[in-house]
């Protein structure tokens, strides 16, 4: 199974059993809430509302919503904001956490906690989903949100993190680019050298579910005909799921390279917790935090 657009995705999550729970952490925030009942209103997501009671009440009358007062959790600090949403996923009472009006280090320090947080041992990375006018399917970015310079070990968790996430939407064997600024091993581009690391380990079945294609440039990832020129080939040319970035500029850039230059959507969460944790920036608009919902809800093992 692959997804050609969000609304594919969409009616994925429409068609599940019931509707997933959403712990919002610091909720009042218009545009959060806005996305928050859209989501609502299409089936995806049951909201938890976590905050300033008042605020989040004032804001949802200016959004002509309502909810039922239990969905509304009054706390006095953003930090016991994120704790109570922490609390709420280990309690099996919500199935993933959104960011609200919450700077992200602290919704991250209740996420990281050794007593009682949401760790699984493994590191925790941001992943983006695009869907681009130009491409055939949805394609994935990681990691351009957390891990800034990441070692060979911790791109492998990248990977799997990523593949992990495509496998419970449905897919069963992810294509992945892992990009450099050349396709053949260079020892002085520290990221060829681990590209082709990363590819022999997959050979190797230490890394699984997945075809592990690289270095591999941009432009042959996303073009068939690029590749056939350069007599490059791959099952992972002009198919890719997932492209695999050498640190958090590249990924940075590229991501945004594909909204504001080629008219991308995008949706984004962070991958390697409990369970997902939707992290979209202040800048974000309520379509792209609808989207990152959506994508969350059908990510939720």
């Amino acid at each position: 199974m692959e997804y050609k657009s969000f609304d594919d995705l969409i009616k994925k999550v429409q068609n599940l059993d019931s509707m997933k729970k959403v712990a919002v952490v610091s909720a009042q925030d218009e545009h959060t809430l806005e996305a928050v009942f859209k989501a609502k209103k299409d089936n995806i997501v049951e909201p938890i509302l976590i905050g300033n009671k008042k605020k989040i009440i004032e804001i949802l009358s200016g959004l002509h919503e309502s909810v039922l007062e239990e969905s509304i959790i009054n706390v006095e600090s953003d930090s016991e904001a994120a704790e109570k949403a922490v609390e709420l996923i280990n309690e099996n009472k919500a199935d993933f956490i959104m960011k609200g009006k919450i700077q992200t280090a602290d919704l991250l320090r209740a996420v990281v906690n050794k007593e009682n947080g949401l760790r699984t041992g493994k590191v925790m990375s941001h992943i983006v989903i695009h869907e681009i006018p130009t491409y055939h399917k949805l394609l994935a970015v990681t990691d351009g949100g957390m891990m800034m310079y990441p070692s060979l070990d911790e791109k492998k968790q990248i990977i799997e993190n990523a593949v992990s996430t495509f496998l419970a939407l449905g897919y069963e064997n992810p294509k992945v680019a892992v990009l450099a600024a050349v396709e053949t091993v260079n020892p002085k581009m520290q990221e060829s050298v681990d590209a082709d690391m990363l590819k022999k380990l997959n050979i190797k079945g230490e890394i699984k579910n997945c075809i592990v294609e690289g270095p591999i440039s941009y432009d042959l990832t996303m073009s068939k005909e690029s590749a056939s020129i350069k007599g490059f080939v791959s099952p992972v040319t002009g198919e890719a799921d997932i492209i695999v970035v050498p640190n958090i500029t590249v990924g940075n850039i590229l991501g945004k390279s594909l909204v504001y230059s080629a008219g991308a959507k995008m949706a984004g969460f962070i991958v390697g917790a409990k369970v997902p944790i939707v992290l979209t920036s202040r800048g974000s608009t309520s379509e792209e935090k609808y989207l990152s919902l959506a994508l969350s809800a059908s990510a939720v093992k």
